[in-house]
């Protein structure tokens, strides 16, 4: 058996090959010189002059928003042993129990909303 071991030879190691410098990577290298670009001064024209002027005289003033109407809404029943959705639209409206009392805007989605469970709630405004 040991005639038929063979031993194996370790690959010969490569030399390291030197690299070679082309002209392009010598550019890339070299740290790019720092040049100043003077920028030329803007030419005025009387259109733009004009504009200038225009949009200067303009004042913008912010308008106070608009109050918008509110509606008071108060839950006069119970919402328990009711539709899962009553229930939801309840919740929807920011109410919590008997009682409780909120100030809505008066939108359509609001009205919508309070038209579906009407028959639990009061509502004022």
């Amino acid at each position: 058996m040991a005639e038929n071991k063979v031993e194996k030879k370790a690959a010969p190691k490569k030399a390291p090959t030197k690299k070679t410098i082309t002209a392009k990577s010598a550019v890339k290298k070299a740290a790019p010189a720092k040049t100043e670009v003077k920028k030329a001064a803007p030419v005025k024209t009387k259109a733009k002059t004009e504009v200038k002027k225009a949009s200067t005289v303009k004042v913008e003033t912010k308008k106070a928003p608009a109050k918008k109407p509110t509606v008071s809404v108060t839950l006069v029943k119970s919402f328990n042993g009711r539709l899962p959705s009553h229930r939801a639209t309840i919740a929807g409206l920011g109410l919590k129990r008997i009682n409780h009392t909120v100030e809505l805007q008066d939108t359509a989605e609001v009205r919508g909303m309070i038209n579906k469970v009407s028959y639990l709630l009061r509502v004022e405004g």
